[in-house]
């Protein structure tokens, strides 16, 4: 199977029609508002169904970026369960547009808490998802207290969710900027988890280990893109790049190059 490059969108954006205008392969889209709690709808003209046509017709596939805001890891019950529903929301949603899989933030706990709770918090989580389609946790760029920042701490969360057939994004920007080694990472994660799903292929703008999530295009990247495409070649599955124009449409042209 191939692999395929792609960008991700707004929905306000016309994701197929800028898809297709750059030569993305796939595209990732977030299904409402990032930052609410609101249940997520594609918000297109036609409904779910007419964009599961309009893509499968394109012969393009489509990812889902959950909520910001979710965070299963949580010790508090008022963000916790609600987070819960609403990834669950996402995942429905993504079955109706037939996307390949759903990317979600590994979260954290506080200071306070223990460690522990968040990873088994997200043990219950996994175990109580109905993945319609592939749920993919994603990698964080900071944060003391994150689930998924650390190779030790996404070891301890694989060791609580690795049995549900959950999945990883792994994001070479938020890699780069919690200090992981991005020559070996693959291999380093993949040892753990198993598997790689699905990149997002993003340069940096801050020097490694900063703790910095701010993502750029290739040019302006303090992470080699060379590096970022060893990445790519190595984990054997899509990748997303997060960026914007200008820019992007050579980053999409670059990395299909490098694994063609």
């Amino acid at each position: 199977m191939s692999q395929l490059i792609g960008a991700a969108f707004g929905l306000e954006e016309k994701p197929v029609d800028l898809a297709l205008k750059l030569g993305a392969q796939c595209f990732q889209i977030q299904a409402g508002d990032p930052q609410g709690w609101k249940k997520p709808d594609v918000e297109f003209a036609g409904g779910s169904k007419e964009l599961a046509s309009l893509i499968k017709e394109k012969k393009l596939a489509v990812y889902i970026h959950a909520a910001y805001v979710i965070n299963v890891a949580s010790t508090n019950n008022r963000i916790r369960i609600p987070s819960r529903k609403l990834l669950q929301q996402t995942v429905d949603l993504a079955k109706e547009i037939d996307a390949k899989g759903v990317i979600v933030h590994a979260g954290h706990v506080t200071k306070d808490d223990d460690p522990k709770s968040g990873f088994d918090n997200w043990r219950k989580a996994a175990e109580q998802t109905e993945m319609h389609v592939p749920v993919l946790i994603e990698n964080t760029a900071g944060g003391n207290h994150a689930m998924a920042r650390s190779l030790e701490n996404i070891e301890n969360l694989w060791k609580m969710v690795g049995h549900t057939g959950i999945g990883f994004c792994l994001d070479t920007c938020h890699a780069f900027a919690a200090g992981l080694e991005l020559e070996s990472l693959v291999k380093d994660i993949k040892k753990i988890t198993k598997r790689i799903d699905l990149i997002h292929a993003n340069g940096s703008r801050d020097e490694f280990g900063s703790a910095r999530d701010r993502h750029s295009n290739f040019a302006e990247s303090l992470l080699d893109k060379n590096l970022i495409a060893k990445v790519v070649k190595e984990a054997k599955c899509d990748a997303i790049i997060e960026t914007a124009e200008p820019g992007i449409k050579d980053d999409i042209s670059f990395l299909k190059k490098m694994v063609s």
